[in-house]
């Protein structure tokens, strides 16, 4: 259940506050995703900030209603729900280490033999996918059906028109599922682990909708509803690996800088973790040369230096 803020429970409200007004006064903002075209249309000016807390509270400011593209912000929730079903199996298949490479990179590939070097990169989230496929015989619709419960939200849908441009602009995605299915290292065919992929990037959801979908992994694993969907240690794995491969090849100045487990997509979603005591998600489509919103990394900096919350 989603609780509104009440006049006692603006913890966090007054640093949202002073970061959008930071942030409006920002002159460069970068650039939305120009090769999908369903998302090239964007305005980089956008802004929206939330934080959840550990009992459903959420609140925030500018565009934290706006429903937007999730891109890979997706790919740790078909990391989480793979991973409560096969366990550690799941690491011979995909490794734990940052890639130093763009998101989309083929070269690793050839000389790991077909083994990803994270599940951020899209190779690593198409083996994921894949995997999730095989036990349940719909990723994409079970990734949809959890957002939906977590956020509280049953009107979360994929956003057919992004599905669309993706697969029509998907060529790299393809090669790279090939290129591992010629390792065996995928199970499916590849044009039904394609389209299970992109619907999956398509999700269109706000800050809000993923701020309190994120806050199973603050609670160390527990569900809105109260049940367990990880593992104390296996939160702890998604987390470490949000905080050194969630941000692609920027990875390294995003801990520099925010200090929290993130994982950004190119929509222009950063979602965030404070283990055991919130999580945020800010959304600003100007993009940096490396795919992250300048805006939402600017914002988890001044929230996480203003609150002196960190993981370090």
């Amino acid at each position: 259940m989603v609780i509104m803020a009440t006049t006692s429970s603006l913890t966090y409200l007054p640093v949202l506050e002073r970061i959008a007004e930071e942030v409006d006064r920002t002159p460069g903002r970068g650039r939305p995703a120009d090769y999908i075209p369903a998302l090239a249309a964007c305005d980089p000016r956008r802004f929206g900030m939330a934080v959840a807390e550990l009992d459903g509270t959420v609140y925030g400011v500018g565009d934290w209603r706006q429903p937007f593209s999730t891109q890979s912000i997706t790919k740790v929730f078909t990391l989480a729900l793979d991973l409560a079903r096969e366990g550690d199996e799941l690491w011979e298949h995909v490794s734990r280490e940052p890639s130093g490479n763009p998101f989309n990179s083929l070269v690793q590939l050839e000389y790991e033999n077909g083994i990803p070097r994270n599940p951020f990169i899209n190779a690593g989230a198409l083996v994921v996918t894949d995997r999730l496929q095989t036990r349940t015989g719909d990723a994409a619709g079970e990734l949809l059906t959890f957002l939906r419960a977590e956020s509280g939200n049953p009107e979360l849908d994929f956003d057919r028109e992004v599905a669309a441009s993706e697969a029509t602009h998907g060529d790299r995605n393809a090669a790279l599922g090939h290129f591992m299915a010629s390792y065996g290292n995928i199970d499916n065919p590849v044009p039904v682990l394609l389209d299970q992929y992109f619907r999956q990037c398509s999700v269109a959801a706000s800050c809000a909708d993923l701020a309190l979908a994120t806050t199973f992994l603050a609670r160390h694993g527990i569900r809105a509803d109260g049940t367990r969907l990880l593992t104390r240690s296996q939160a702890k794995q998604v987390n470490a690996v949000m905080l050194t491969c969630g941000t692609y090849d920027a990875a390294g100045d995003f801990a520099y800088r925010v200090g929290l487990p993130g994982k950004s997509g190119v929509g222009g979603g950063i979602i965030a973790v404070v283990p055991g005591r919130c999580t945020l998600c800010v959304w600003s489509p100007g993009l940096d040369e490396r795919g992250n919103s300048v805006a939402g990394v600017a914002a988890l900096d001044g929230f996480t230096t203003l609150t002196g919350l960190s993981v370090f």
